[in-house]
């Protein structure tokens, strides 16, 4: 009888000792159904899968280092699926390199990353080689999918599409419409460059100018909900609304998630997150979101991208959300966790080219145009001291412009510390953007000094904004009581010399994350007064859910 060959897990680290590490854990977990193979250099790596290739052996799982000599692992990867195209592959690298992790996305559809040390691995390694394997199992022999992106790199939509697959997690290719095989693709698609952006779906399909849901839609994002009720409605899937998603579904909760553009919110963008509980090595964003919204689908809460929230209403004991395509959406309770936006930067030019040079949050997916070049970012709190570090592996020199005297007050001593030992960095402390100029694209800026009351013209085609946080909730005016700069008020902060809110029909005092409107309730940034930090965030999520709990049992 002819013994089926086991699927292989090829592992490569130019590094023996990680070489060995990697496959003694994966031979612990995988050993008895599948065949692990390590090699200790690019080459070694593409010689063994040649002659995996000849003896007709399946390749399940790919993982490459990112940094070895001869070949990094974007170049190994790459010429890896010429063998073996529906394998499954992981980067490894020392640290979180997002912008190695988005261009191995767009060059080799790269599916996930990892950090080493990957200790423990029960909860490093093993759920990323897991999520890999039942995609290899899952894909079988059908092709490697592929979303194709044709557009402009000035032009702002075409970044928002790039930006909207890229936080969502979906594998695309750019091209430029300059380029030839961008131009090909249009003629193929019978559009040209007016059509822009114009995203190809693996099916061939061809969206001219697609919205945001549209977009999940084609490429199997989930955009409608599976049932009209459910006991419980996130809206956002910040840190907030991913942890109450978590704590809601493994409660026993039917959950819905949804949220407008893309798990994890402000902190989904963050290059690298230092002061979280239990990652001593960090963690980005991306990193943190991807496995937060995991685990809540793994409890069974139902995930909706792309939709746009825009009115809440309490119908007996229904509470219902509006989206902007007039459906609506009901629960017997409600979590809003909806974060807040950066505030926009008022000054001259700003407007007009933002997406064209001009940033709000990190937008990782420019890290590499960034190369070689002066980089400015606006802020000083800690998300504009995560972008300036990210930025240091990439720009020649980045420049970051706080208004204030001093960043000690604002942002986290790690981050301060860290910052003063990049060389590339320079910090700029009483400065203020006046002005953006450009006509395709920013090419330059006009910087006050309000110590010297002097002005300064400076070069850039880069300008990263983090500048506060302003709430967006304006569609629950009327709704939901608000303080003066829009952030939703809750719990005791609704009682004014003891007396409950008005229209308030119960014969209790609000539950201390519960709105004005009875089982609506806030987590996260958006309530008023609330710490805003990753940790805290999660912690209020999973607190509303027993909220949530106590409300439904008073029922």
């Amino acid at each position: 009888m002819t013994q089926i060959a086991k699927p292989v897990l090829l592992t490569v680290d130019d590094d023996p000792g990680v070489s060995r590490a990697v496959a003694r854990d994966l031979r612990r977990r995988y050993g008895e159904q599948y065949r692990v193979v390590r090699a200790e250099s690019a080459l070694d790596g593409l010689d063994a899968l040649k002659e995996i290739k000849r003896r007709g052996e399946p390749v399940a799982v790919i993982l490459a280092d990112y940094r070895m000599p001869q070949l990094n692992g974007i170049e190994f990867l790459e010429q890896a699926m010429d063998l073996f195209p529906r394998a499954r592959r992981a980067l490894l690298t020392a640290y979180a390199d997002t912008d190695a992790a988005i261009q191995a996305i767009n060059v080799v559809d790269v599916d996930h990353y990892l950090l080493k040390p990957w200790d423990p691995p029960d909860e490093k390694l093993y759920p990323v080689v897991d999520a890999l394997v039942e995609m290899w199992r899952a894909v079988g022999d059908t092709s490697v999918e592929e979303t194709k992106v044709v557009g402009h790199r000035w032009s702002a939509p075409s970044f928002k599409v790039r930006d909207f697959l890229a936080r969502n997690a979906v594998p695309y290719r750019w091209f430029s419409v300059e380029e030839p095989e961008g131009q090909r693709l249009l003629d193929a698609a019978g559009l040209g460059p007016a059509d822009i952006p114009v995203v190809i779906t693996p099916e061939g399909h061809s969206l001219r100018q697609p919205t945001g849901g549209e977009i999940a839609a084609a490429v199997g994002l989930s955009t409608q909900p599976a049932a009209e009720f459910y006991d419980l409605i996130v809206v956002g899937a910040g840190p907030a609304g991913l942890g109450a998603a978590v704590y809601g579904a493994s409660e026993g909760l039917r959950t819905v998630l949804v949220e407008r553009l893309a798990s994890g919110g402000q902190a989904g963008q963050s290059s690298r997150i230092e002061n979280y509980l239990g990652f001593p090595d960090g963690v980005s964003g991306a990193q943190l979101t991807d496995r937060a919204r995991r685990q809540a689908q793994k409890f069974g809460a139902e995930a909706l991208s792309a939709r746009d929230v825009v009115g809440l209403a309490a119908r007996g004991s229904s509470r219902v959300v509006q989206f902007g395509d007039g459906s609506e959406l009901a629960a017997h309770a409600v979590v809003l966790a909806t974060g807040v936006s950066y505030r926009a930067l008022n000054a001259p030019g700003v407007a007009q080219l933002t997406g064209r040079g001009v940033y709000y949050g990190s937008a990782m997916t420019e890290a590499a145009a960034c190369a070689g070049q002066d980089v400015y970012v606006v802020g000083g709190a800690n998300s504009a001291g995560q972008a300036a570090v990210f930025f240091s592996r990439h720009a020649r020199r980045v420049v970051l412009l706080v208004r204030g005297d001093t960043l000690t007050t604002s942002m986290s001593h790690y981050l301060v510390q860290q910052l003063a030992t990049l060389d590339n960095v320079t910090i700029r402390t009483c400065t203020q953007v006046v002005a953006a100029h450009g006509d395709e694209h920013l090419d330059g800026l006009t910087l006050r000094d309000t110590r010297a009351a002097a002005t300064e013209d400076v070069a850039t085609e880069h300008l990263f904004i983090f500048i506060g946080a302003a709430p967006r909730t304006d569609w629950l005016d009327g709704v939901v009581a608000r303080d003066s700069r829009g952030f939703i008020r809750t719990g005791p902060d609704l009682l004014v010399d003891g007396r409950r809110p008005p229209g308030w029909g119960l014969d209790r005092d609000p539950y201390y994350l519960e709105s004005s409107l009875p089982g609506v309730f806030v987590a996260g940034d958006v309530r008023a007064e609330s710490v805003k930090r990753v940790a805290s965030a999660v912690g209020e999520g999973a607190m509303a859910v027993t909220l949530v709990h106590r409300y439904l049992e008073d029922q």
